[in-house]
């Protein structure tokens, strides 16, 4: 992998959870505390986050958590990821479901 599939990946990313709008550089911005210019640069594709940025994105954006987990060669923990939101998500179902369940008896 080179410096340039990473930043080309990281704003695939970037787009694939919020866009390409002015709204994905405010949100890209508030995730990692960085500047208007370096969030257009993320999502253009001129410039990769470095640490703590590449961190705080991470944190908030599971699309970059599962692209560097992947550059990096750690598919296997990117189903480990991907399993532990389904079973958030079916937890939530389920738990709705038992709601509108509860509130028709």
């Amino acid at each position: 992998m080179n410096k340039l599939d990473y930043r080309l990946e990281i704003a695939a990313a970037l787009k694939r959870e919020l866009g390409g709008s002015h709204r994905a550089i405010k949100v890209s911005m508030n995730w990692a505390g960085a500047s208007e210019r370096t969030a257009k640069n993320w999502l253009a594709g001129a410039h990769g986050p470095a640490g703590e940025h590449l961190i705080e994105l991470m944190r908030h954006s599971d699309e970059v958590a599962e692209t560097v987990l992947a550059l990096c060669g750690r598919s296997e923990a990117c189903l480990s990821l991907e399993l532990a939101y389904l079973r958030t998500a079916l937890v939530r179902m389920l738990t709705t479901a038992d709601e509108i369940m509860g509130a028709e008896t």
